[in-house]
């Protein structure tokens, strides 16, 4: 047993839990800690502008690999500032350390600074928290909170160390390992055979992927099986949007029409690493899939929303290649992978054509941009009506990479998010769709990327509303109350954070603009982009939720909304 303070002993465990990079604001209750990290050969702290972005920062950390994602903040309110980006964690399964700062327990005195329970605090919204109260504690805790974190479906995980702990030192052995979690068993042979049999015999069998499906041999399942892919909003870098399979974005009425027509029309469904959640579903607006084969790591998730044939709990990966093993390969179906392109071309197109005299086409604008970025481009979007343009229309080629804000649905995501890819893969192009609403949360994150000679493009779709709330109300209520926003000075907000500024007013300004940009930003210099978007179109997924939901209510509700929204529009 060797003599050590609890900030040392957290370093070390962090270190081996493959911890890389701690994002946070220090404190009084965490300035030791901090102190460790900073002598860290293999961490390093970064400073942040709010904690609120710091989450957000540690979280796609996690998302887009190479180490596990960890914030650092005091308790009380750098907790609760936290907390969305730990709840999105939470929610969209992802992994994330999350260590606090804690009030002195060596004191009688009560009404100490930051005194809040934070392990009630967290416990909506984690897997797990811990509080620990000896020096020998702290590397067992951090490492069961690493393996917690991991564990079934990824999840953030809260460890508390008390200030006094930090500080002063107390008996530990520092030599112990990080030992992880032995791989998750295989499903039963009688399922995986069962799963074998439909699939074998189905005529028309489809995939439908999600997070969970992400590192799967999901190209070689879906041409075994002549299968076409959709993917969930999560799921949209799982499979590659150029692969003849690739049918889009959802199934069911708020589907792109590619992954309606091919997905809908199954007779054996494949859903793998999805919950079948609100967003994925499109409000819920599917029919129950047809011979449902559900893979799942969390068992609590198998046949929760939709009846499931069989029900395959395990890792994704494990579980396709024991499919694979018992899957002889079916004849290609040309025509079914024509209507796909014809699909895609016609919906694509339909967008192409839509008329916005001095804005900017979304779809022009993401032909565009696919013709100058590299196919391993890592793009972030934030929540809004952009995130659905992009599920739609962007084509998140093999190689790339894709995140965005699902279940839990923070906006302000997009900025940090990047900043974390861009440090993660700094060889790499990383750029930001984000709305004008995302931005203004934390566009300040600029400064910590300019500080930190972070090269990456953040696009702006500007239209002056929270457009995707705007467009719900616009039909039942023939107003918009509070979701104009007041004017921001864009060009300012650069000049305030050191990056660059490129304003793309139009279709005819995408080109240079892009070009312009891609050139800031390989001098390693972060880029805003105003696009002057039009969003007159709706998405095909914003299309169908709405219907979904209004077809939901009673016969009278229906009539007083249309009622209320005719009158007013007569009225004005």
């Amino acid at each position: 047993m060797a003599t050590h303070t609890a900030a040392h002993l957290a370093r070390l465990a962090l270190e081996r839990v493959g911890v890389r990079t701690t994002f946070g604001i220090p404190g009084v209750h965490t300035t030791e800690l901090y102190d460790e990290l900073g002598s860290s050969d293999l961490i390093t702290p970064m400073l942040v502008t709010s904690e609120f972005s710091g989450a957000f920062m540690a979280e796609a950390t996690s998302r887009v690999g190479g180490s596990l994602g960890c914030l650092v903040v005091v308790p009380a309110a750098g907790l609760t500032h936290a907390a969305s980006g730990i709840g999105e964690a939470f929610l969209d399964g992802i992994p994330l350390l999350v260590i606090t700062g804690g009030t002195r327990t060596d004191l009688p005195y009560r009404y100490q600074l930051h005194e809040i329970d934070q392990l009630e605090v967290a416990k909506g919204f984690t897997k797990g928290a811990y509080r620990v109260t000896r020096h020998a504690d702290v590397m067992p805790t951090i490492y069961e909170a690493a393996r917690l974190a991991r564990r079934g479906t990824p999840g953030p995980v809260l460890v508390e160390l008390p200030v006094n702990l930090q500080l002063l030192t107390g008996e530990a052995d520092d030599t112990l390992p990080f030992v992880p979690d032995p791989l998750p068993a295989l499903p039963s042979a009688e399922a995986l055979d069962a799963a074998a049999a439909l699939l074998a015999a189905s005529r028309k069998p489809a995939l439908f992927v999600g997070w969970g499906a992400r590192g799967a041999r999901l190209v070689e399942l879906a041409e075994r099986l002549g299968a076409p892919v959709a993917t969930t909003l999560q799921g949209l870098a799982s499979f590659p949007h150029e692969h003849p399979l690739h049918a889009g974005f959802g199934f069911g009425r708020s589907a792109v029409p590619a992954a309606r027509h091919a997905v809908g029309d199954h007779d054996c469904l494949l859903a793998i690493g999805t919950r079948f959640a609100e967003i994925a579903t499109g409000s819920f607006g599917i029919e129950p899939p047809v011979n449902l084969i559900h893979v799942d790591i969390d068992g609590a998730v198998l046949g929760a929303n939709y009846p499931a044939a069989v029900a395959l709990q395990g890792d994704a990966a494990a579980v396709v290649d024991a499919l694979l093993a018992r899957l002889q390969a079916k004849p290609r179906d040309t025509a079914r992978e024509a209507r796909i392109a014809a699909d895609k071309a016609v919906y694509a197109s339909a967008f192409r054509a839509h008329l916005c005299p001095g804005r900017v086409n979304p779809a022009r604008f993401f032909e565009a941009l696919e013709a100058q970025t590299p196919a391993d481009t890592l793009t972030c979007v934030d929540d809004g009506n952009h995130t659905f343009l992009a599920a739609e229309l962007w084509p998140v080629r093999g190689g790339g990479d894709f995140i965005s804000p699902t279940d839990f649905n923070a906006m302000g995501y997009a900025v940090p998010a990047a900043i974390a890819a861009k440090l993660a893969h700094p060889g790499r192009e990383v750029q930001a769709i984000v709305g004008d609403g995302c931005v203004r949360m934390t566009g300040l994150e600029l400064a910590t990327a300019s500080a930190n000679g972070l090269g990456l493009v953040c696009y702006v779709f500007d239209d002056g509303e929270l457009s995707q709330i705007a467009q719900a109300q616009a039909a039942p209520y023939n107003r918009k109350v509070c979701t104009v926003l007041p004017a921001l000075n864009l060009e300012g907000l650069a000049l305030a954070t050191g990056a660059a500024f490129v304003a793309i007013g139009e279709d005819a300004d995408l080109g240079a603009g892009i070009r312009e940009a891609r050139a800031w930003a390989a001098e390693g210099r972060p880029v805003l982009v105003q696009v002057r978007v039009d969003y007159g179109k709706a998405t095909a997924f914003t299309a169908g939720a709405i219907q979904t939901n209004l077809a939901r209510f009673p016969l009278g509700a229906k009539a007083r909304i249309l009622g209320r929204a005719l009158w007013r529009k007569v009225t004005g």
